[in-house]
């Protein structure tokens, strides 16, 4: 069953799960079956070991000595977060945090950096975010984070057990680093094109000094869904409830009204959190008259243990009453992660949409819950490889149209829709 951590109820998760465990104390001994469990569990289930540079028994060799200085529940979340770095994947994590936890990549964080030619590059700056409004741009060079010269900062995400430290390692420390912490405001120095040097201030800014309410767990949005129809096309963007079930009539209402326009862009671009199937089938079903595959799966765990490979391919089916059939324009970013991606992809093999945007968040596989028998801390991580139905791996799907904001100058201008525009007018391929 995919488990996916919702950005708006993570600090609520840690204050009730502080308040209701604080009081309880735990022996070394159950500390140490609870890492045994956490350890094993990943050893047997996590299915993207192929792709990592992770010496997973070194692991155990490195962290087992630390579980006889934890003292407490909060120190034992801080040993979970470290083990949970070795295998540097943004899908996998605790669904409980202390306050000085980074925040979760993507959905707390507000900028996608890389490395490129040895440098960290922002990438991309999240649409209406207190970043952009603080004038953070894609192209800057990160200088430091915190005060803190970034590959340094960095460190405290790189795990201690890789053979090679490559470049998916450094780019997961990165991302982490400048997401920040709970208890900390953002402080970037970055350098523009023109080599000039300037901290930003994101989590404070306002134009007048003043912490603005826009950082990444913060945000609160007008609406799940918003509609508009520009000229005879219409616009609907989901933002960030593909976890809840109550978004489907919203969706449908707002679909109703799009049935008399020449074409359609689904906006994509702000569902870091993941979500549920039944919203993804949901949103699929409005753009299909029969029934059709959207997602392969594969059960990694069972291969492991059986020698005998068990994949599945996941249906769309239409939805009475409810079918769009005008041209169709996705776009999706960095900050389209989950089951977001899986309607990307979707919308990939069923339709002939076109895709537009960046690489995606790239967040490995579906999700399994499981639970420590002691503590009781709730994690989860990838046990189920997901594809694209041709075969792709569902984290290495690229758009049809790829935009590179580091290329493209700063406008103030949305360049994405004004692309799916273009298209949708036949003024642009």
């Amino acid at each position: 069953m995919l488990k996916t951590v919702k950005q708006l109820f993570t600090l609520l998760l840690f204050i009730v799960g502080s308040a209701t465990q604080a009081q309880q104390q735990f022996t070394s001994a159950q500390y140490k079956e609870d890492f045994n469990y956490f350890w094993k569990s990943i050893d047997e289930d996590y299915c993207y070991f192929n792709k990592k540079q992770t010496d997973w028994a070194k692991v155990k060799e490195i962290y087992s000595p630390r579980v006889d200085t934890v003292s407490s529940r909060a120190s034992f979340v801080s040993l979970l977060e470290d083990v949970f770095t070795e295998i540097y994947d943004h899908h996998a994590g605790l669904n409980t945090n202390n306050m000085n936890s980074a925040r979760l990549v993507p959905s707390g964080s507000e900028v996608w950096a890389e490395y490129i030619d040895g440098k960290p590059i922002i990438t991309e700056v999240r649409q209406d975010f207190a970043s952009e409004h603080a004038y953070v741009t894609a192209g800057m060079e990160v200088i430091a984070i915190n005060g803190i010269p970034v590959e340094k900062a960095i460190q405290r995400y790189v795990g201690k057990s890789l053979k090679t430290v490559d470049a998916a390692a450094r780019n997961y420390a990165l991302n982490v680093a400048m997401a920040g912490t709970h208890d900390q405001d953002l402080k970037f120095t970055l350098k523009d094109q023109s080599g000039k040097i300037k901290e930003y201030t994101p989590d404070v800014w306002t134009g007048h000094g003043q912490w603005n309410g826009l950082t990444g767990e913060h945000y609160t949005y007008g609406s799940m869904v918003e509609g508009k129809i520009m000229g005879n096309i219409g616009y609907v963007k989901l933002n960030n409830c593909l976890g809840d079930n109550d978004m489907i009539p919203v969706l449908d209402s707002v679909m109703q009204t799009m049935l008399g326009t020449s074409g359609l862009v689904l906006d994509l671009r702000e569902t870091p959190s993941g979500g549920n199937t039944t919203v993804a089938r949901a949103i699929l079903g409005w753009f299909t008259n029969k029934e059709q595959f959207y997602q392969k799966h594969e059960l990694y765990a069972e291969g492991k243990q059986t020698g005998i490979q068990r994949s599945w391919v996941e249906i769309v089916s239409p939805r009475p009453g409810k079918y769009y059939n005008k041209p169709l324009v996705v776009l999706a970013d960095h900050f389209t992660g989950s089951i977001a991606e899986g309607i990307t992809i979707g919308f990939s093999a069923t339709t002939k949409a076109k895709i537009i945007g960046t690489p995606l968040a790239r967040l490995c596989g579906a999700t399994y819950p499981y639970e420590l028998p002691n503590t009781h801390i709730h994690y989860s991580f990838p046990a189920e490889r997901l594809y694209h139905v041709n075969g792709t791996p569902r984290e290495q799907f690229v758009p049809d149209i790829v935009i590179d904001y580091t290329k493209t100058p700063v406008t103030g201008r949305d360049v994405a829709l004004d692309r799916a525009m273009a298209v949708l007018q036949g003024k642009a391929k």
